[in-house]
């Protein structure tokens, strides 16, 4: 058997590091602290805030229903992606749930659906009944089932749109 030659490994030098300046410091856990006892301090105001939240929603809901433009829709999308990140900080995480899989119908991740305006009602019902009804927690059991119909309907919807790859039904 011939011999082989020795092997080599070869590290190539690290630039993003350098560019950085080395390793990232450790996080600031009095920094943490502070920033939690500040956001202790604004949650009694969370309650408020998840209610103007709503009523933007609501009212980009009755212009849309009025007039179903794209322009209106991409508000009812606005509208609803703002909750989605905002409500679990707000304490509202079923509601955050609720508006991500309304912000699938109005043009998150899979483009141009052709949603029922009923099923797009029931979630911002869904969202509205959550805050007037004050469900927080995310274990609460008819918010659970609510949730899971609403995102097994939109799941449903999704899976009967045509691809892109579809040639057009003539």
């Amino acid at each position: 058997m011939a011999r082989q030659k020795p092997i080599e490994v070869i590290t190539p030098p690290n630039m993003l590091k350098a560019k950085i300046g080395g390793a990232m410091p450790a996080l600031d856990q009095k920094a943490i602290a502070r920033a939690e006892a500040a956001l202790e301090k604004l949650s009694d105001q969370f309650g408020d805030w998840i209610n103007e939240e709503l009523s933007r929603l609501l009212e980009a809901w009755a212009v849309y229903e009025k007039d179903q433009t794209p322009a209106h829709k991409n508000e009812v999308h606005r509208r609803a992606h703002d909750l989605k990140g905002l409500a679990p900080t707000y304490g509202y995480p079923l509601v955050g749930r609720i508006c991500a899989t309304l912000c699938k119908l109005t043009g998150d991740e899979h483009g141009d659906i052709t949603a029922p305006t009923s099923l797009l009602k029931a979630h911002v019902d869904a969202v509205k009944a959550a805050v007037v009804g004050k469900i927080m927690g995310a274990n609460h059991p008819v918010g659970l089932a609510l949730a899971a119909e609403l995102e097994q309907q939109t799941k449903l919807l999704i899976a009967q749109q045509p691809s892109a790859e579809d040639p057009p039904k003539a």
